[in-house]
């Protein structure tokens, strides 16, 4: 069987939550991974085990800045992406979503390296069309508390396309819906790791508006999987395409099921629910599954979530 040849692979953001999955599965296939980070959200223990394999290269350094570097394959997911810390500095977040595609984009075309961008079922907003495919153009507020990372995300698509039709960078898209699993941060405010937190202290599960809002939850594995197969199609295909798992979930049932895993004694609370937050999301994965090698999500919300929870008990 033929060797697979070492490829050198910049991912931006690659000390984060799902950054630091796909540097060890990269580095796992016997390429060389520069990882490039500012710790914003990341963190150095999502990295840590990775330090002494000698293909593996850490750089602090803040993608709105430019970064040079002789690389055949950029993964470009460095932004906050969990509303606390997106919002926390709103126009930080959408410079780091346009400054850092320009540069990134600018360094694909000076070292002609392929470049996918880890776009976000955000960019759909809050959608009138369901389940959400990629030709639907979204329901985004422009000017609301959301907006810095919708649009920032928005506008990173439009100049990976420009920088395509302009200057034949080869670039993927891939829109990511939401994804768990473990080195989640405890404090992000998503959903899954706030229930599992709350569960394991016993606190109050704090629920917004209803409950009855839905969401589809992919386990980080299966998402780096498509990650990889996306970077490996034809560079005719550049996408958008959706990456999530379809099976949907109200906020009251993924509350009741890890209320279950964990054996809490907590109790589920109501609290207004926030601006802008979407009443449903679910991705169709009809093109994934055809461009991507037959993709689909095989890990099972339950397991996932076991996974989880044993990774937040060693917190």
């Amino acid at each position: 069987m033929q060797k697979k040849s070492m490829k050198r692979i910049l991912v931006t953001g690659g000390a984060g939550f799902i950054g630091s999955h796909l540097c060890e599965r990269l580095l796992s296939e016997g390429n060389d991974v520069i990882c490039v980070d500012n710790y914003f959200t990341g963190s150095k223990d999502n990295i840590r085990h990775l330090l002494n394999n000698h293909n593996f290269e850490l750089v602090r350094h803040d993608v709105t800045s430019p970064y040079s570097a002789e690389v055949d394959e950029i993964y470009n997911l460095a932004c906050p992406a969990s509303p606390p810390y997106y919002q926390y500095n709103p126009i930080k977040t959408m410079k780091t979503s346009i400054y850092g595609a320009m540069n990134m984009l600018g360094l694909a075309k000076r070292v002609k390296a392929k470049i996918l961008q880890a776009s976000t079922s955000e960019v759909y907003g809050d959608p009138a069309v369901h389940p959400q495919v990629e030709s639907y153009w979204g329901n985004v507020n422009p000017i609301g508390i959301r907006s810095c990372y919708d649009e920032g995300k928005r506008a990173a698509e439009t100049l990976f396309m420009d920088y395509h039709r302009q200057n034949n960078v080869r670039i993927k898209i891939i829109r990511i819906f939401n994804t768990y699993g473990p080195r989640m941060n405890s404090n992000d405010g998503r959903v899954v790791s706030n229930f599992i937190v709350q569960a394991l202290h016993g606190e109050d599960i704090t629920i917004y508006g209803t409950g009855t809002q839905t969401r589809s939850f992919q386990y980080v594995d299966d998402l780096i999987e498509a990650m990889l197969r996306m970077m490996a199609t034809e560079d005719s295909f550049i996408g958008p395409v959706n990456v999530g798992n379809p099976g949907e979930f109200t906020m009251l049932e993924l509350a009741q099921k890890i209320i279950d895993l964990t054996n809490s004694r907590s109790k589920i609370v109501f609290l207004p629910l926030p601006g802008d937050d979407p009443k449903q999301r679910q991705p169709d994965i009809t093109l994934a599954k055809e461009k991507l090698g037959g993709w689909e999500p095989s890990i099972k919300l339950e397991e996932g979530l076991k996974k989880t929870i044993e990774y937040f008990k060693t917190l």
